[in-house]
C-alpha cells in the first residue's frame, strides 16, 4: 500500500510517499527558516504564505522521486492538526482537493502522534508495550503505547516545550535561531557543571515545566553579566563572554536534558516497556540520545536524523500502521489545538 503523506503544520512544506508503512520511496522538505531567522521564532503569515507558494511543486517532486503516478497511490495522508491554523489549512485543503479530483481516501493524521511512527520507518516495527517521548519546538510528551489504536498520554509540558525553551534560551544568549543546534553547538565548548540551575517540582512525575529553568538562565546571565537587563536585551547579550556563553548553554542544556530523562526513568519503572520511542526535533539532540541511552533499560529507538523534524513520511507511516479510516473530503476541518 503506497501512500502519500502531506505536512503543512508549521514552516516545513512536506510530502513523502511511502510503502506499508516502512518503505521510504521519497520524502521532500522545502523549509520557509530562513525567512523566519530574522524575527527570532516562526511568523505565522509568512509560514502560510510560503506553503501556498511551494506545495504543489513538493507534492509533484515527492511523486517524482517515488516513481509512482497518482494510479499507484492508494491514499492521502495528512497533518489536520495541532499547529499553525494558517499552516494547516493550505495542507489539509490542498488534500482534499487532491482527494476529490484523483479519487483517493484521505486520512487524517495527528502530527504529535504521528513523530513517533519516524521509528517504523526502515525497520521492523519495534514491539509494544513502549514508551515514547516526543520533544519538538511546540510538544513535550511522555505516551504509553500498548497497541497502535490503544494509547495515551503520561504527562506533558504545563508551559514552554522543551523545543520551544531551548529558542528562548538561545535568545537570551544571542546565539541564533533556531535554538536547539546553536545550544547544542555552544554546549560542547561550555562546562555543564559550571551553573547550577534548577529542575522543576511538579505534582505529577511525567509532566514538565520549563519556563522557571529558562528564567533561571536570564537571572544567571544578569548576575554574570553584572547587570539587570531586561529581556530580550542585546546589551546583556554584548555584556557575556563567549566562555559564559557556552557555560551557561552547556549547564542549561544539562538540566533540560535531565529533567526529560527524569520522568522517562520514572516511567520505565511503573510500566515496563518493551521499547522507548525518541521523537521530535530535539530527538536530534545526541546529548539528550545519550543520556537516554544511558539511563534506560529498555530498547531505545531513535529516527534517522532527517525524520526528526517535521516531516511527511511520519504522516503517511502513521496512516497506514494507524489504520486510520478515511474522512470526508469535502467536510475535513482542521484542528490547530490538540
Amino acid at each position: 500500500m503506497k501512500i502519500l503523506g502531506i505536512e503543512t503544520s508549521c514552516d516545513e512544506t512536506a510530502a513523502a510517499v511511502v510503502e506499508d508503512g516502512q518503505r521510504m520511496l521519497s520524502n521532500v522538505v522545502s523549509s520557509s527558516l530562513d525567512l523566519h531567522v530574522a524575527y527570532g521564532g516562526v511568523v505565522p503569515e509568512i509560514a502560510a504564505r510560503s506553503h501556498i507558494e511551494v506545495i504543489i511543486p513538493v507534492i509533484e517532486q515527492a511523486l517524482t522521486d517515488a516513481k509512482t503516478s497518482w494510479d499507484e497511490v492508494d491514499a492521502i495522508a495528512v497533518t489536520q492538526g495541532p499547529g499553525l491554523i494558517g499552516s494547516l489549512l493550505v495542507g489539509v485543503l490542498t488534500a482534499r482537493t487532491l482527494a476529490i479530483t484523483k479519487d483517493k481516501p484521505l486520512l487524517p493524521v495527528n502530527h504529535v502522534l504521528a513523530h513517533a511512527y519516524a521509528n517504523f520507518i526502515g525497520q521492523s516495527p519495534p514491539p509494544f508495550p513502549a514508551l515514547g517521548l516526543i520533544v519538538s519546538g511546540g510538544h513535550s510528551q511522555v505516551m504509553l503505547y500498548k497497541s497502535h489504536k490503544d494509547y495515551n498520554i503520561l504527562g506533558q509540558t504545563r508551559d514552554d516545550a522543551a523545543g520551544e525553551a531551548f529558542d528562548k534560551v538561545a535568545k537570551i544568549l544571542g546565539l541564533p535561531y533556531p535554538g536547539g543546534p546553536s545550544i547544542d553547538k555552544a554546549a560542547k565548548r561550555g562546562d555543564p557543571s559550571a551553573i547550577k540551575l534548577p529542575k522543576a517540582k511538579l505534582d505529577s512525575p511525567y509532566d514538565f515545566s520549563f519556563s522557571g529553568l529558562k528564567t533561571a538562565v536570564l537571572r544567571a546571565a544578569q548576575e554574570l553579566a553584572g547587570k539587570d537587563f531586561t529581556f530580550p536585551s542585546y546589551e546583556l547579550q554584548g555584556a557575556l563572554t563567549k566562555e559564559q556563553k557556552h557555560d551557561l548553554a552547556a549547564s542549561f542544556q544539562k538540566t533540560a536534558i535531565e529533567t526529560l530523562a527524569d520522568a522517562m526513568v520514572k516511567a520505565e519503572a511503573e510500566y515496563q516497556p518493551k521499547t522507548i520511542l525518541l521523537a521530535g526535533g530535539v530527538a536530534a539532540n545526541q546529548a539528550l540520545r545519550q543520556e537516554l541511552e544511558r539511563r534506560l533499560s529498555a530498547p531505545l529507538l531513535c529516527p534517522d536524523i532527517k525524520l526528526c523534524t517535521d516531516n511527511a513520511a511520519m504522516i503517511a507511516a502513521a496512516a497506514y500502521f494507524m489504520k486510520i479510516s478515511p474522512a470526508d473530503p469535502y467536510k475535513l476541518t482542521v484542528i490547530p489545538s490538540p
